[in-house]
């Protein structure tokens, strides 16, 4: 199977990446690609792709890595959503948010039962007496 993907090219702290095809179970770095069909400076974000081979090579069925399909899509070769590259930062999935829910539901329930033991509501009542002859002994100014 074929991939379109980066090959880092350039010096250290100067990125520079080749678009290339390649055999998806070869390394870039062997240098053993079939067609280069594009370049990308990191640093001045200059950016020169072959639509047309990118395009046919698509069509034969190769696969675009994530950062190429974002590429492609910033430059309009090709249209969609762009794919999010960092799934750590990804936000928090739907289903552990329907999870907690039920969970709130549960502890509900069990907060239900101590809500009418009536101790709790007595002492409430005795803490505003407290407050009221407190107000009282204070002189008003």
């Amino acid at each position: 199977m074929l991939t379109i993907r980066l090959q880092r090219r350039g010096r250290t702290n100067d990125p520079s990446f080749r678009v290339i095809v390649v055999d998806s179970k070869r390394s870039t770095k062997t240098g053993n690609y079939v067609e280069l069909v594009g370049s990308y400076d990191a640093r001045t974000d200059r950016v020169e792709l072959k639509a047309e081979r990118i395009k046919h090579w698509m069509k034969e069925g190769a696969q675009v890595s994530d950062t190429v399909h974002n590429l492609l899509i910033s430059q309009k070769i090709i249209e969609g959503k762009k794919r999010n590259v960092l799934p750590r930062k990804s936000p928090p999935k739907k289903e552990e948010v329907t999870a907690a829910p039920a969970e709130i539901a549960v502890a509900a329930e069990g907060n239900s039962e101590k809500e009418e033991t009536p101790a709790p509501e007595a002492s409430v009542p005795e803490a505003t007496k407290e407050d009221k002859s407190v107000a009282e002994e204070t002189p008003a100014q």
